[in-house]
């Protein structure tokens, strides 16, 4: 027989409980609740639904099941919910065994089986209702969690400096354009103000021309008489 491969499991713990008085079904509506929840947020889910505090919603199995409050269709399963908190327990200690951090787990996988169905009662026999149930749990690292958060906090600060940048530089922008047409406005009207100031300057010297050649006529005509 070819050895199971232990490789990175160095960071999980397992744990099974065998041939237990539960419903199958009950047991798959509770593992579809907890799979992939963290160990303190299991055990807390658990006690609430063995104290009628929380009703497990029931996805598969519901025929003929009641609505809840804040949900569907839903029961309350207190007597596999103290099996699966028995379970979470177990595989706890196990944890802490393997040094693990019990604060911090994580539950991978989580699986109810159908176990075989002893039969009881004498002459009026009946099935009765057994289950195998069987947990993984990994512990999970705070630095992996912290690390994405800030990669996400510096896309997002680069990403507001990208989209302020254009805005500054519309500005300077729209500046510059009213500061050349500004400039442009006082050279229009420095070149318009020079044209009429030539124009007037010639306007009055060709006035005064003629005035001073009648004045030298009228003079050399006084001389000749």
């Amino acid at each position: 027989m070819a050895k199971k491969q232990t490789q990175g499991n160095e960071h999980t713990a397992c744990a099974s409980m065998k041939n237990l008085p539960i419903s199958t079904k009950h047991s798959v509506e509770i593992s579809n609740s907890l799979r992939y929840k963290s160990v303190k947020y299991a055990k807390a889910f658990l006690e609430e639904v063995s104290e009628l505090e929380r009703a497990v919603p029931f996805g598969r199995f519901n025929k003929d099941t009641g609505h809840k409050k804040g949900m569907g269709p839903g029961r309350f399963p207190q007597k596999a919910a103290k099996e699966f908190l028995k379970l979470l327990k177990s595989v706890e200690s196990n944890a802490q065994d393997r040094g693990l951090d019990s604060s911090n787990l994580k539950i991978i996988k989580l699986v109810p089986n159908k176990a075989a169905i002893p039969m009881g009662g004498g002459r009026h026999r009946y099935g009765t209702k057994r289950t195998h149930l069987e947990v993984e749990v990994k512990e999970m690292s705070t630095k992996k969690r912290d690390t994405p958060k800030k990669e996400k906090n510096v896309v997002k600060n680069e990403e507001s400096k990208v989209i302020e940048t254009p805005k500054v530089e519309k500005k300077e922008a729209k500046e510059a354009k009213e500061a050349k047409e500004a400039k442009e406005a006082k050279e229009a009207k420095e070149t318009k103000e020079t044209k009429e100031t030539k124009e007037t300057k010639e306007t009055k010297e060709t006035k005064e021309a003629p005035v001073v050649e009648k004045k030298e006529e009228t003079k050399s005509e006084g001389e000749k008489q």
